[in-house]
């Protein structure tokens, strides 16, 4: 019998992993596809030479983790931090930027450069504050009662119709609303508020860096350093029932509650499974990868200067396309999230060459191609874009959960990103990732504290099933690369 055993290797899957293959333990981390990664996979989607990131691509939670810090991330894998960490273009060559740099944003945004500073200044200064706050699961004391109490008054703030307050010009609500849209959710709401702040304020503190080559880096690292201590990758198998693994001690699921509910069956209380089966995901995304011959010609060309680059319009209008999502429908003008990471990282495509990056909201389950409603969106804010494409490769948001089935129906953030969810992802406890069934846990993006590249969700499980069932305490201080013998 092997110690451990991790099903799914995403961010979480391999965090998991790593702590426990440091703990000392036989660790077997079993993958259905033939590379590690997850959402983390980097591949030549469209032509040869030109390197696309299948899912994530800029992470700003990596460089912020606890869990990441710890493993020395940045030291490991080279990151590129931007000085402009996100744009929005405007109609009629206007734009939001945001810098790294929080007094220089604020200067440029004019009568309201206060209200923006105003804004985020307690959460920026204070990012590890807000970390500890957002970074766990809802359900404790905060560590920093301070920046909890800030950041709660700010998302009821942005979160309700009040959300226009402190603002008397339309360029700032714009910049803020493309950062919350990242929730997939309706503005305004406390789920897509609380997600503007925290993405904003990591803007603003550490930055929102990428790694060189692509997010596969980090799953590399992770995978490297697992093997280093010991731990075992079996790729291309297919876990279904716990019939297909061998016998552990513990097993922990980087997957869906819905695997989770098939896999253990009967054995799960029912109270407990209805409560997986009632597990709602939110709505989906739509992706389109471009080859390009030239840098996107934006009408602003500071905007060229921001790897990331959101799309939609002004504040309502972006509303208005999130609404028609949520009720079933694809707006004629949806909110469009682009990355042109080539930019500054020419590992990303042939000399002189560029890639473009981009994802639609789109209906859970939708079988639409975007590649023409997507085109139509960069074009408006970077006229001349079409001239420039070389080649594309699409994938609806049905197509997106095929080939990731923890992304069902296209929603990559594991389930509905909602005040409610958040308590209960899956199930409101203390212990989220312990199930009913003895040994077995789940790490994925489905428990606290909920979506995005920080492996936080995959170290809190490890931790817990190595104090329950070995009798050891794991620390973050264990996790750092060992000097050179």
């Amino acid at each position: 019998m092997i110690d451990a055993t991790v099903v799914g290797s995403g961010p979480n899957g391999l965090a998991a992993a790593v702590t426990l293959a440091r703990a000392g333990l036989g660790v077997r981390l079993i993958e259905r596809a033939s590379t590690v990664g997850g959402g983390l996979r980097t591949a030549e989607l469209t032509l040869p030479g030109f390197r696309h990131d299948v899912c994530s691509a800029v992470h700003p939670a990596a460089l912020a983790s606890p869990f990441f810090r710890a493993f020395a991330l940045t030291e490991r894998v080279p990151f590129v931090i931007p000085e402009v960490s996100y744009a929005h273009p405007l109609d009629g060559g206007l734009a939001g930027l945001a810098y790294r740099n929080l007094h220089r944003t604020a200067a440029a945004l004019g009568r309201d450069g206060h209200a923006w500073l105003t804004l985020f200044a307690p959460l920026a200064e204070h990012i590890a504050g807000l970390t500890s706050v957002t970074g766990s699961q809802l359900l404790q004391f905060p560590s920093d009662p301070g920046v909890a109490l800030s950041f709660a008054l700010r998302v009821l703030e942005q979160g309700t119709p009040a959300w226009n307050a402190r603002f008397r010009d339309h360029v700032a609500p714009a910049l803020l609303t493309g950062v919350a849209s990242h929730s997939i959710g309706t503005p305004p709401s406390l789920a897509t508020a609380g997600t503007a702040l925290v993405l904003g304020a990591h803007a603003h503190a550490a930055g929102w860096g990428f790694p060189v080559g692509g997010s596969q880096s980090i799953a590399d690292a992770l995978a490297d350093d697992f093997r280093a201590h010991g731990g075992e990758i079996v790729l291309d198998q297919d876990v279904r029932s716990p019939a297909d693994l061998e016998s552990s001690r513990v097993t922990l699921l980087d997957t869906s509650p819905e695997f989770l509910a098939d896999f253990a069956g009967d054995a799960l209380p029912a109270g407990y499974l209805r409560a997986l089966r009632r597990f709602r995901h939110g709505d989906g995304v739509a992706k389109v990868d471009f080859a390009l011959s030239a840098p996107v010609p934006w009408a602003n060309p500071a905007v060229a200067e921001a790897p990331t680059v959101h799309l939609g319009g002004g504040r309502e209008e972006i509303a208005a396309a999130e609404r028609d999502v949520a009720r079933g429908r694809h707006p004629d003008a949806p909110f469009v999230l682009t990355t042109q990471l080539s930019i500054l990282d020419p590992s990303r495509a042939p000399a002189g060459k560029h890639t473009l990056w981009a994802y639609s909201h789109v209906p859970r389950g939708s079988t639409l191609d975007q590649t023409e409603v997507i085109t139509r969106q960069i074009e408006r804010f970077a006229p001349g874009f079409g001239d420039t494409i070389l080649a594309s490769a699409s994938r609806t948001a049905a197509e997106l959960g095929q080939y990731n089935p923890n992304d069902i129906g296209g929603d990559i953030l594991g389930g509905a990103v909602t005040v409610r969810q958040l308590l209960k992802r899956p199930v409101v406890s203390t212990k989220p990732w312990q199930t009913p069934v003895e040994g077995l846990y789940l790490c994925s993006a489905s428990t606290p504290p909920g979506p995005a590249v920080h492996g936080m969700n995959g170290w809190f499980a490890a931790r817990l099933a190595l104090e329950r069932h070995f009798g050891i305490r794991a620390s973050l201080a264990n996790l750092g690369p060992e000097p050179p013998h």
